[in-house]
C-alpha cells in the first residue's frame, strides 16, 4: 500500500512539474512580415496590407510572401503603379531584396518586372533589370491598401483634403444660397 502511495504521489509530482513548465515556457509566436521587414532595414510599406503568410529561411534569406489576391495601386505623386501578384518569392538581407518575383511596376503601357529592391540611406532603388527608378523612404512608411494605395478617399477611408474640400464647396453653396435670398428679398421690395 506504501508503494502504491508513493507511486501516485510521484505521478502527481511529474504532472504538477510538467504543466508548470508547459505554463511557463515563453511562447514561439511568429512575427509579422511587416515585423521581418524593418529587421532587415525595410519600411513596411513596400508590402500592401492584405499578407496572409510568408515563409523564410534565415539561413539563405529566401523568403515566400502570400496575399489574398492579386493586388494593385497607383504610387502617390509618381506615374507609376504597383502590381503584386498572389504569391511574391525572393531573397532578402540587410538593405537587399533580390530574385524578386511577384511584383510588377507600369511603365507607361508596359507592366515590367520588379528584380530587386536596393536601400540607399533614405532612398529606395526598384530595379526591372536595365533601369531602376529611385523613390524617398517616406513613400513607403505606410503599408498601401490595395486598389487604392494611399489614396483611399471614398473607400472608408477620409482624407483631411477631402474634409476642407467639402467644407469649401459647402461655404461657397451656403454664401451663393444667402445672396440668392438677399437678391429676392430686393426684388421683392422693388415689386412693392
Amino acid at each position: 500500500m506504501e508503494n502504491q502511495i508513493t507511486f501516485a504521489s510521484l505521478l502527481l509530482l511529474l504532472l504538477l512539474n510538467s504543466t508548470e513548465s508547459t505554463a511557463s515556457a515563453p511562447s514561439l509566436t511568429k512575427s509579422t512580415v511587416y515585423d521581418l521587414l524593418q529587421t532587415y532595414n525595410f519600411p513596411i510599406g513596400i508590402l500592401p496590407k492584405g499578407i496572409t503568410d510568408y515563409d523564410l529561411d534565415p539561413a539563405t534569406g529566401k523568403f515566400t510572401v502570400r496575399l489574398n489576391s492579386t493586388c494593385g495601386f497607383a504610387l502617390q505623386g509618381t506615374s507609376y503603379s504597383l502590381r503584386y501578384r498572389t504569391t511574391v518569392t525572393g531573397k532578402i538581407s540587410r538593405n537587399r531584396i533580390s530574385d524578386l518575383t511577384g511584383v510588377n511596376v507600369k511603365v507607361l503601357f508596359f507592366w515590367l518586372n520588379v528584380v530587386e529592391v536596393e536601400r540607399d540611406g533614405d532612398y529606395l532603388d526598384l530595379s526591372v533589370g536595365i533601369a531602376s527608378a529611385e523613390f524617398g523612404i517616406e513613400n513607403f512608411a505606410e503599408c498601401p491598401t490595395c486598389g487604392c494605395g494611399f489614396d483611399c478617399v471614398g473607400r472608408g477611408v477620409v482624407d483631411d483634403r477631402l474634409r476642407r474640400g467639402s467644407f469649401l464647396i459647402e461655404a461657397v453653396t451656403v454664401g451663393v444660397v444667402e445672396e440668392a435670398k438677399l437678391g429676392l428679398h430686393r426684388l421683392h421690395l422693388l415689386l412693392r
